[in-house]
């Protein structure tokens, strides 16, 4: 027999929808299997969840992570042992799942070890993680994180697919982006992420540059099409971003300086932009005292005035954008920070369907996550209060969720 858990008389936030139904959800093993105005009990042994009005609602996606990061010094993050990235990880996830996080996108660095220990139950209850693998980028752009006075040693180097860290590969040419692409594809990547751009973390790169020529990210967006996969690309600047949309690149991370005629680009070609909110208050506000370099502080403070109108600018011209975090280091505490700096600027529904339905269709899993329907996971949270009316109920770490449900199994129950 199934087991069977009924949520009764729960107002709905489905992922999509800004009008609250009042259903009953059915979960059996780990999906929905039926939302309806009453669900029967039938032969008396499901397990009642009494709502008693409370919003139920999908679990959330933050599309934007690096769960190995364990330093806001990326320079320092990159050599790390991977078994301390790895027990950093788990700590990360473990925490975003308390946060109501049940399903991560990694953009940088995790990788199939830590993919198969979730899978083989090694880490207990974790969110759900699509990883990309390591990032790739040029030589000297925002993944290379050697200073400039850091000469060039053979030993930094091997055959396969340029220097080898724990975080980013290094590849130069259309020959090496293939060769790059197609490596991390055998190791289980979902998706590839491309430096596009300068950053903020990387010492030697311009922050407003583009990055990579338009030969060699229409090289690693060929090899993704036919992976059934897509390119992911860091973009800071305007014209960054408005090359990699025209290039196929399906996901476009932080787009700070993003104007009206690229974001009305993106949206004519439909690409997705993933901005990034948390990471960059929350480094304006810690960065230095926890070891932040001087040089990216500088860079930080040149974009964060910038970030906010950024989603006006997307809002505006109806750019798909999907909740992404980007902390790095000790800061992933400030996770759920991301919805109160959004509703700064963006109505509720919007932020809602971000860490929904919209970043479930990011990830290719519309119906399956981000939802509340028949067939999806039973990745489900119970609110106490309307995030619908007041989002920074979703801004307390937890606080506000009576229930976390994750796969059909309960992580958190009070109720």
């Amino acid at each position: 027999m199934k087991p069977r858990i009924i949520f009764r008389g729960a107002r709905i936030f489905d992922g999509e929808s800004a009008d609250l139904q009042t259903r009953d959800v059915l979960v059996e093993n780990d999906r929905i299997s039926a939302v309806s105005p009453a669900v029967p009990e039938d032969d008396g042994e499901a397990e009642i969840i009494d709502c008693a009005g409370r919003v139920l609602m999908p679990g959330l996606i933050d599309a934007h992570v690096h769960v190995y990061a364990y330093t806001v010094n990326i320079g320092r993050a990159v050599q790390a042992p991977l078994s301390y990235a790895a027990h950093f990880a788990a700590q990360f996830m473990h925490s975003s799942l308390d946060r109501g996080f049940t399903t991560l996108r990694d953009v940088g660095g995790a990788d199939v070890g830590l993919a198969s220990a979730i899978k083989d139950g090694l880490l207990g209850s974790v969110p759900r993680l699509f990883y990309g693998g390591r990032v790739i980028s040029q030589t000297g752009g925002h993944g290379d994180f050697r200073p400039g006075d850091h000469a060039l040693d053979s030993d930094d180097y091997c055959g396969c697919a340029g220097r080898v860290d724990l975080l980013t590969v290094i590849a130069d040419g259309v020959d090496a982006m293939r060769r790059a692409v197609r490596e991390e594809f055998r190791r289980g990547a979902s998706h590839i992420k491309l430096m596009a751009s300068g950053g903020v973390a990387s010492p030697t790169d311009p922050l407003d540059k583009c990055q990579y020529s338009p030969e060699e990210i229409r090289a690693a967006v060929e090899e993704a099409d036919r992976r059934g996969a897509y390119i992911a690309a860091h973009c800071h600047p305007a014209e960054a971003v408005r090359q990699a949309a025209m290039l196929g690149v399906r996901s476009i991370e932080h787009a700070t300086l993003i104007d009206k005629e690229t974001a009305d680009l993106v949206v004519e070609i439909g690409a997705f932009v993933v901005p990034t909110m948390a990471v960059g208050a929350s480094l304006v506000a810690e960065g230095e005292k926890l070891g932040f370099p001087p040089v990216s502080m500088d860079k930080m403070r040149r974009l964060a005035d910038r970030a906010l109108a950024s989603l006006e600018v997307m809002k505006q011209a109806g750019v798909k954008m999907a909740l992404g975090t980007d902390l790095l280091g000790a800061l992933y505490v400030r996770q759920s920070s991301e919805f109160a700096l959004r509703g700064q600027v963006l109505p509720a529904i919007d932020i809602l369907r971000s860490a929904c339905s919209i970043g479930a269709e990011l990830l290719g899993q519309t119906g399956q996550l981000g939802c509340i329907r028949p067939g999806a996971l039973a990745d489900l949270l119970v609110v106490e209060g309307n995030p619908l009316k007041d989002i920074t109920i979703l801004a307390k770490g937890g606080e506000s969720l009576a229930v976390i449900m994750t796969n059909g199994r309960f992580h958190k129950r009070t109720i």
